[in-house]
């Protein structure tokens, strides 16, 4: 049983990475840099803790050079507060696409996002999800993970969940009571309460 829970945590980190490069590549700083630049421009005086803009209902895409669609980024409202230089985003949707037609899908109740690019929280009901793909090495199995939060640092290209966290990839399931995941190394640690239900594979 410990063998085979190893080679399930031993899938998990050749896929996850991965899977996570993508969200980062989809941090919500990105809609920030995509406004009108008069939107970034530094105060001239004491900001108080009001928002100096907002989005109702907006959807925000970039295309690469073919006209794909490689990353989608929408919600139901979004206000950039400049004392603390965050973007907070509610009901937020991300989608992104890589060239090799790799797919991951996030959303949340909410998205705190640093406009530099250097973190973005996730916040409740936080879903990951990169859908199964057949490749030419086979066929991948979808991957999930759920939250209620999670915190991504971009530039160190690190994901942390300091609170419940479960993880499926196809019908293995791991739980636990936090986790770190480090998408540079593929290295990540499952924290407190640890459990794991592993399918047998079939002959």
């Amino acid at each position: 049983m410990m063998n085979a829970f190893r080679l399930a945590l031993d899938r998990l980190v050749l896929y996850l990475p991965a899977f996570l490069m993508a969200l980062f590549a989809l941090g919500s700083w990105w809609l920030v840099r995509s406004l009108p630049a008069f939107f970034n421009e530094p105060p001239t005086k004491a900001v108080r803790h009001e928002p100096d803009y907002f989005l109702e209902h907006f959807s925000v895409k970039s295309f690469d050079s073919t006209g794909r669609l490689t990353r989608e980024l929408s919600g139901d409202r979004a206000q950039h507060f400049p004392d603390i230089d965050t973007l907070d985003i509610s009901n937020v949707l991300m989608r992104g696409q890589n060239q090799e037609g790799q797919r991951v899908n996030a959303s949340a109740n909410r998205a705190l996002a640093k406009s530099d690019g250097t973190q973005v929280t996730l916040l409740g009901d936080v879903q990951i999800i990169q859908p199964a793909m057949t490749t030419a090495k086979g066929t991948q199995a979808a991957t999930e993970m759920r939250s209620q939060e999670i915190k991504s640092f971009m530039k160190e290209e690190r994901l942390i969940s300091e609170v419940p966290v479960e993880i499926r990839r196809g019908q293995d399931v791991f739980t636990a009571s936090g986790m770190q995941l480090n998408s540079k190394t593929g290295e990540y640690e499952l924290s407190g309460k640890v459990r794991g239900v592993i399918q047998a594979s079939k002959p």
